[in-house]
């Protein structure tokens, strides 16, 4: 194995992205059952619904989602900027200290200590230790690339550096509040300024985190596995500026018919459609990376995984924009539809493209040409694209069939039906959406053995890995 390079972070960044995986997606498919079964909690405090669902959304995007791009931003920075990183000591603090905030979330979550906010659930001295790690975290990326060997900056590392800047900026602003005692604070912020704020930071956690972090991956390892360049440079430049501007004003569209100013959720709707265009440009520009080369995907699992992420992201990055249209937005929200859209792209993009970039990692951070078994790797895309396809369309039959229960009226005036009535026609497609999701979990168990298996066992020599051959 190389020494130029600190793998070591990587490996065990990767390990962890399979490990956390599994364990935020057991949540996830614990609560889809709760909801078609609600005697599953038990009557056990830490079990039920309200205390395990953010321990899920917590587990799958900072456990299993960040530890995902710690692991690719750290091996990408170092194979296109030719240095290894800035400070060995600086990433593995990093590592342990995310590994920290993880475990917080996992004892504090079920225990019913939570700020109330939607992806900022966790109290004020964790929210501490995150902005402490983050900013680590930078210091290890930005000066990794302050002392490259190459003139050039990668566009994979815009990608990457976009977000980490964009997530220090929303986690601070958003974090902001007052501690009443250790376990409980009070936000800063009051009112619709609160909901405005939350918003700002929450849908951005998806714009930079789940969309500009991932695209980094985009432009360095689908290149990679299909060993060929990236369609357009040109294209992918612009495709990061107009992403940038475009995504931090997006926010309000989550405020639609509430007490925030009209004008302000116009704004918000009239960027979310702007966002359509850097976002297809991005999609196409992935996907004709492939020309000259579809052929592979016969054949590669992995080259699968990358492809059909991307046509998860331009399906998810169509009907957002779409549910931003205020007439759009009064069917849809607050109805499952929105589900269906956060899980097309969590689990069709976010997942698809982290598992992708895993697979290419693991058997060169194990010494290995392949990993264990390619034929594992295919069925774990195939299980997981039927679980995903299974999830959002039962999502999206039941939210628009919730949305037009509780539109229609009687000729008196009346409404046509009740909320519980909404409630038992949907019980169907809460069982779909068990069973897609039970899928998508066992993909990752799947993914779990397979890992153990390429990392265990001998390492082959380095000069037989093309990667660490050309290195």
């Amino acid at each position: 194995m190389e020494q130029n390079y600190n793998y070591k972070v990587v490996k065990q960044f990767a390990i962890a992205t399979v490990v956390w995986g599994i364990i935020g997606m057991l949540v996830g498919v614990i609560i889809a059952a709760q909801l078609a079964w609600p005697a599953l909690n038990f009557d056990i405090p830490w079990l039920t619904y309200g205390r395990l669902r953010p321990l899920h959304t917590n587990g799958v995007i900072f456990a299993f989602g960040i530890s995902g791009l710690f692991a690719t931003s750290y091996y990408v920075v170092q194979r296109t900027c030719q240095v290894r990183l800035f400070s060995d000591k600086l990433a593995a603090f990093t590592f342990w200290g995310w590994q920290a905030v993880i475990l917080s979330a996992v004892v504090t979550l079920p225990m019913g200590l939570t700020r109330g906010k939607e992806y900022a659930e966790l109290e004020w001295p964790i929210t501490i230790l995150i902005a402490v790690v983050w900013v680590s975290y930078a210091i290890v990326f930005f000066g990794t690339i302050i002392k490259r060997k190459v003139k050039h900056i990668y566009v994979a590392n815009w990608f990457f550096g976009g977000y980490i800047l964009a997530v220090t900026l929303l986690h601070v602003v958003n974090g902001m509040s007052m501690p009443a005692t250790l376990t409980k604070s009070y936000s800063m912020y009051t009112g619709v300024q609160d909901a405005m704020i939350q918003w700002w930071y929450g849908h951005n956690a998806v714009g930079f985190i789940l969309t500009a972090g991932y695209l980094g991956m985009v432009y360095y390892f689908i290149p990679k596995q299909a060993e060929r360049p990236v369609y357009s440079y040109r294209l992918s430049i612009v495709h990061f500026w107009a992403l940038i501007f475009t995504y931090m004003w997006a926010g309000p569209h989550h405020l639609h018919y509430t007490a925030l100013p009209d004008w302000t959720q116009s704004l918000g709707m009239v960027f979310s459609l702007i966002l359509l265009a850097p976002s297809w440009g991005g999609m196409i520009n992935g996907i004709m990376t492939l020309s000259g080369a579809w052929h592979k995907l016969r054949t590669d699992p992995i080259l699968k995984f990358m492809i059909v992420s991307l046509s998860f992201y331009g399906m998810a990055t169509f009907e957002g924009p779409m549910m931003s249209i205020k007439t759009v937005n009064s069917l849809s929200h607050y109805t499952d539809w929105g589900i269906a859209h956060v899980h097309g792209g969590a689990l069709g993009w976010v997942g698809f493209i982290t598992m992708g970039s895993i697979y290419y990692l693991l058997p060169r951070l194990a010494g290995k040409t392949k990993m264990y078994s390619t034929r594992l790797v295919d069925l774990h895309f195939w299980v997981a694209t039927i679980g995903v396809v299974l999830y959002i369309a039962a999502m999206w039959i039941a939210g628009v069939m919730q949305g037009l229960m509780w539109r229609a009226v009687n000729p008196d005036g009346t409404l046509t039906y009740t909320f519980v009535e909404s409630v038992k026609a949907t019980y169907p497609y809460y069982v779909v959406r068990f069973g897609g999701g039970a899928l998508y979990l066992t993909g990752m168990l799947i993914m779990g053995y397979n890992t153990w298996k390429t990392l265990s066992g001998r390492e082959v020599p380095a000069t037989a890995i093309p990667e660490l051959k050309a290195a």
